[in-house]
């Protein structure tokens, strides 16, 4: 029970104050954002921008779309810590405060770091490799009509989208020693290429979603979006850093745990 108030607390923390930036959006349409129909991105690859909102190289429609898929990420991040750690404590840097835990990093080397960064890399080259593949198939990419296109974008966005996370931390994070910024980069780049092979799966968590429980509840946001992320971060991080239940910690979340 206490795991589950931490949980719930953390959950709506990090949804309130990441959120309240898309309240603009009509009500936050969370089913705008499932994993197999929100393939409409505005076109990434548009033509010169001729003025206005219409015109511009990057939309603000697009912007909202982004901003819903990075929300969708950052809680299928957080949920996925439970399913990876089901009875550690984690280290959310400057969010530790809000549950009683202690802070000693408000950011860098934190769960919040990873949470954040990850899911705004993510959502971007998920966007930008479906506008790739729909120029290339001119039509709307999807599971249903092009499965195996659509196996291979997912693999793509979400090395792309990790490797990009990784290089920026490797750059910025103060925490890594001088001299060692391009050997870290390399290893999490790898670490990206193995755990990003089990994601495979996720296209077709909805489908045998729909077969156990049915189409209604395979089809919102919960089971076409929400829980392939979940599941594809848990295996990611779990096999590509060995990220399971004590292994994969850090110093600090060691001397929470213990």
């Amino acid at each position: 029970m206490k795991q589950f108030h931490t949980a719930s607390q953390l959950l709506l923390t990090f949804t309130g104050l990441v959120g309240s930036s898309a309240t603009r959006f009509s009500g936050l349409a969370l089913s705008s954002s499932k994993r197999n129909q929100h393939a409409r991105p505005r076109s990434l690859l548009n033509t010169v921008p001729r003025g206005g909102a219409e015109g511009a190289f990057i939309s603000p429609a697009l912007v909202k779309d982004i901003g819903i898929t990075s929300i969708t990420y950052m809680t299928a991040d957080f949920l996925s810590n439970f399913l990876q750690h089901p009875t550690q404590k984690m280290d959310y840097g400057i969010f530790n405060r809000l549950i009683k835990r202690e802070v000693v990093k408000k950011w860098w080397g934190t769960r919040t770091e990873h949470i954040v960064g990850v899911a705004g890399c993510l959502a971007v080259t998920d966007h930008a490799s479906q506008a790739i593949f729909k120029n290339m198939f001119q039509k709307t990419l999807s599971f249903a009509n092009s499965p195996a296109a659509f196996v291979a974008h997912t693999f793509a966005f979400i090395f792309t989208g990790v490797a990009l996370y990784v290089g920026a931390d490797a750059l910025l994070n103060p925490n890594h020693a001088k001299g060692t910024r391009m050997a870290i980069f390399k290893e999490e780049v790898y670490n990206t290429y193995v755990g990003t092979n089990t994601a495979w799966f996720e296209p077709f968590v909805p489908g045998v979603l729909a077969m156990v429980v049915g189409s209604a509840a395979a089809s919102g946001w919960l089971g076409s979006s929400l829980l392939p992320a979940t599941l594809a971060y848990a295996t990611v991080k779990g096999v590509g850093w060995n990220d399971w239940g004590n292994s994969g910690l850090t110093e600090h979340e060691v001397k929470l745990s213990s």
